[in-house]
């Protein structure tokens, strides 16, 4: 049996190059804006300079202090603002949850290596599922609604309304709901409001009463 031609651009998206590319971005931009966050929150907050153990230590994400609570809400910001790279880099509804799970994947990876221990602490955990939760909902929320937008035919109008065109004529949508701009062109020709068939206008000379 002959194989089935591949769609137009499936190769081009699933090229592992690309995959690749877009998950570097991303875990680029989520670490950006966590250290934004989190530098801060802690020059305006406690007057000190970051370390790099705020951002990778699981130990300091803790329920029991301020600090803790702190970075938590930061992360959880994080999240939020990636929705943005990630409606400009998949921008698919589809592939959210895939690439909104591996950030937070290499997260856990790249804290157990700077640790050198797997995180124990149920505050972190549950820190990242309700973050990795927050951005697959919102991205997936974001790219539908991208998706959904409507597509304008034809011209638009200097109001921003959309126009049709029949014959090269224009018809403005008022026009439409009451009926007129079928067709009519120089030979009079047209078509019906059931699409069924041409028909052709003669016209009608007026008479004068007698």
């Amino acid at each position: 049996m002959p194989r089935r031609p591949a769609r137009p651009g499936a190769l081009k998206d699933l090229a592992p190059l690309r995959i690749l590319t877009q998950i570097a971005l991303l875990q680029l931009s989520y670490y950006l804006v966590a250290i934004i966050l989190i530098a801060f929150i802690s020059v305006v907050g406690t007057g000190q300079r970051p370390a790099s153990k705020d951002f990778f230590d699981w130990r300091e994400l803790r329920g029991d202090v301020t600090k803790g609570w702190t970075l938590g809400l930061c992360w959880m910001l994080d999240s939020l603002v990636t929705v943005i790279p990630i409606l400009l880099l998949i921008a698919r509804s589809k592939l959210v949850p895939d690439f909104a799970l591996t950030i937070h994947f290499l997260n856990l990876i790249l804290t157990s290596v700077y640790t050198r221990a797997i995180p124990t602490s149920i505050y972190w955990w549950l820190v990242q599922a309700a973050s990795a939760a927050l951005m697959t909902s919102v991205g997936i929320w974001a790219c539908q609604w991208r998706e959904l937008r409507p597509m304008a035919f034809g011209g638009k109008s200097s109001k921003g309304t959309r126009t049709e065109t029949t014959n090269g004529h224009a018809i403005e949508p008022s026009a439409m709901e009451e009926g007129e701009g079928y067709a009519v062109g120089s030979a009079g020709r047209g078509r019906g409001r059931d699409g069924a068939g041409a028909y052709e206008m003669s016209g009608m000379a007026s008479r004068e009463p007698a």
